[in-house]
């Protein structure tokens, strides 16, 4: 039987990775606070695995279904943090944008967290069966010259993502060095999410 993923991200890069791996998928909503989770953590993964419990937790799924049927639900979150310990979220305008890419030219690192869950429709409500919850990290040097700062804003999805890095299409030209995996820097990390959709019975 075909499964097809829920995905409670409007992640364009999320989107095109999974795409990309031909994993079948719809967008849902979630109405997680993600600015709360940060609170009383300090390490990059402690946040973000807490942002992507968080949105699973407040992830939009249809109010009725079946009786025994069976979703997969997939959140993720993603964030960077320089080598000064500063975290760095999403830009919330231009001009924080270019500090974030700035700050990433001496080198930082990028954590992914995604939380996946088997749910099942009994007494009126989605039942929790197995979750799998995973992280991965990236080092990594992303150099964009001053001159090429607003070209690459505008060609790019760096306005939308962690750190104002966008290390897929135009921006691949600036990825000075990565070390760890690709995926989880543009916002998923696709091996180990494989290993986790065979695991939990997706495929």
């Amino acid at each position: 039987m075909k499964h097809t993923l829920l995905l409670g991200s409007q992640s364009a890069s999320r989107q095109r990775l999974l795409k990309e791996a031909h994993i079948s998928f719809e967008v849902v909503g979630h109405n997680a606070d993600e600015t709360s989770c940060a609170t009383g953590l300090s390490s990059l993964q402690e946040i973000v695995q807490k942002i992507a419990l968080e949105k699973m937790n407040h992830v939009c799924l249809p109010s009725q279904g079946d009786v025994g049927k069976i979703v997969f639900v997939l959140t993720s979150d993603t964030l960077c943090v320089t080598q000064d310990g500063k975290l760095q979220g999403k830009p919330v305008d231009k001009f924080d944008a270019i500090e974030k890419i700035k700050a990433a030219r001496g080198g930082a690192r990028v954590g992914t967290a995604f939380c996946l869950d088997k749910k099942t429709y009994k007494g009126g409500q989605w039942v929790l069966l197995k979750r799998i919850e995973k992280f991965v990290h990236t080092d990594y040097v992303f150099n964009v010259p001053d001159e090429c700062i607003d070209r690459y804003l505008e060609k790019s999805l760096g306005l939308s993502g962690s750190g104002a890095i966008a290390i897929e299409g135009f921006g691949e030209q600036f990825l000075e060095k990565l070390n760890g995996s690709y995926s989880a820097m543009v916002g998923l990390p696709m091996f180990e999410l494989r290993q986790a959709l065979t695991e939990i019975g997706f495929f």
